[in-house]
């Protein structure tokens, strides 16, 4: 279906696609796997028509494009699904469905035809969405069935999916699965794009593997071990999944009493302590990231009161927690972490500018560069200079500047919020790393994570919510993942952690 040959594609300096061959066959599914900044999304963007390639030949359907457009790409059957969804949230589904391709009668929409053929789309696919909805309203899981059926709608033959799991739950990741086996029994050609291992070895027939922008290995994934595949993706062998580190803990240094906000915030109490990593788990919606806002003093809060080193401390923006010395990484890195137009140097030197500058609010160049120098040595950040805009870095290298931006400030709390979400194997590991390191340096971390292994094998104490509210505490290593999930799923059972 289609064959590209040596595609080349850079931005300034930085090499993201460098002389890579694929070929996409009708009725399978092709996994594409690598670190961040292995060229993964970049190489799909140029299949797609978003980027025009520099250099190589490429063949869709028996036909050369040398510059293919979004538009030749659509009309020829190739879709993509990028892993920022790309919705008018304003619009309803039909309306997204058929946006550039809105059908009329004369100069007047047909709203009925658009929604009854939407209608159509969805039920073939089995999806229950009224077409009528607006996207706004819709789940992230539902709005990524919309793509999908979007991507139908144009009657493509081949669908790149770019990280599609990355905000669904267990059970929506079993509904795409499902879909994705029947668009396959169908004669679709797939690109799947995933870090989650365990998911291309429930979906993908071949697999290839990138690094640097480079081709590195390929072929059946059934007959590749994970051990292998990691070592691949890498370049090394990662020996420890989940590196924890034993600490002796200390004394209380962070304390939440009686925090509420919103609905979904309700009654919250638990401490933070010296030489501890503590872990929030629960099912979508059960809280967890609402909570972190409040503290940070993104969303007001009701009542509560929020302790630091013995001392109640007044949030009432985020500049008051950063002050105290609580910081976030919070979980929509592009959206509330980084200014992407800007570059990684001022993105780190920004929230910073109180250490960096004179009395005279002059900025010392030499202080800024130490600073950005230290974040890139110390985070490992992947990037020829840091003049580069943090919207051109993978998504791990992101997450790494947003880490970044805080650790010059000597902060006492450090609060993640699904910090490895979207990131490879190896990037987790450095994340993991880090966590461990302002552990030992007595700094108390507190994370958020949907993925239950990651939860259980790096934090020390978890603190389980369901419903707005605290359900339940146990020690990481005395536990299990199904005790935690009896936690996440009882609504009836609201306790409060001291």
């Amino acid at each position: 279906m289609l064959k590209a040959v040596n595609l080349t594609k850079k931005f300034d300096d930085l090499v993201a696609v460098d002389h890579i061959n694929a070929e996409i066959k009708s009725g399978s599914v092709f996994g594409l796997t690598g670190t961040n900044g292995a060229g993964k999304s970049t190489l799909m963007k140029i299949l797609s028509g978003v980027y025009t390639k520099d250099s190589g030949t490429m063949t869709i359907f028996g036909t050369e494009y040398d510059n293919l457009t979004p538009k030749q790409a659509q009309d020829v059957g190739v879709a993509i699904i990028h892993q920022e969804l790309n919705m008018c949230r304003h619009l309803s589904v039909a309306e997204n469905m058929f946006l550039g391709r809105e059908k009329v009668n004369g100069i007047v929409l047909n709203d009925r035809e658009m929604e009854a053929e939407a209608a159509k789309i969805l039920g073939d696919l089995k999806i229950d969405i009224d077409p009528r909805q607006t996207v706004g309203d819709l789940p992230v899981s539902k709005q990524q069935m919309v793509e999908i059926a979007k991507a139908l709608s144009i009657h493509a033959k081949i669908l790149i999916m770019d990280e599609p799991t990355s905000s669904l739950t267990a059970k929506e990741i079993e509904e795409l699965f499902r879909i994705i086996r029947q668009l396959k029994a169908d004669g679709c050609g797939i690109v799947y794009i995933s870090h989650r291992l365990e998911e291309l070895k429930a979906i993908v027939d071949r697999v290839t593997i990138m690094r640097d922008g480079q081709y590195i290995t390929d072929g059946n994934f059934a007959d590749m071990t994970m051990e292998q595949i990691i070592a691949n993706m890498v370049g090394r062998e990662i020996k420890e999944q989940f590196p924890r580190v034993s600490c002796p803990k200390g004394k209380k240094i962070f304390e939440v009493k009686n925090l509420n906000a919103g609905h979904l915030v309700r009654d919250i109490n638990f401490s933070l302590y010296e030489g501890e990593i503590v872990g929030f788990a629960g099912l979508m919606g059960a809280g967890r990231t609402e909570t972190t806002r409040a503290i940070f003093g993104v969303d007001p809060k009701t009542r509560g009161e929020i302790w630091l080193d013995g001392k109640e401390v007044k949030i009432t923006c985020p500049m008051d927690a950063i002050k105290a010395g609580i910081v976030l990484a919070p979980e929509d890195r592009k959206k509330d972490g980084l200014c992407t137009k800007l570059s990684i140097r001022h993105n780190l030197a920004l929230p910073n500018l109180d250490l960096i500058c004179s009395k005279l609010g002059v900025i010392s160049s030499k202080k800024e560069d130490d600073l950005c120098e230290k974040a890139v040595k110390d985070l490992l950040i992947k990037t020829p200079t840091v003049e580069v805009n943090a919207g051109n870095l993978s998504g791990g290298n992101q997450q790494k500047v947003v880490v970044g931006k805080w650790l010059a400030r000597n902060s006492r709390v450090v609060i993640f919020d699904e910090p490895t979400r979207g990131i490879d194997v190896g990037a987790k590991v450095e994340i993991y790393n880090l966590m461990n390191q302002l552990k030992k340096q007595g700094i108390a971390v507190m994370f958020v994570s949907s993925e239950m292994p990651e939860v259980l094998g790096i934090a020390d104490r978890v603190i389980v919510m369901c419903d707005g509210k605290i359900t339940g505490e146990v020690m990481a290593k005395e536990t299990s993942q199904n005790e935690v999930l009896k936690f996440a799923t009882e609504f009836e059972k609201k306790q409060q952690v001291s």
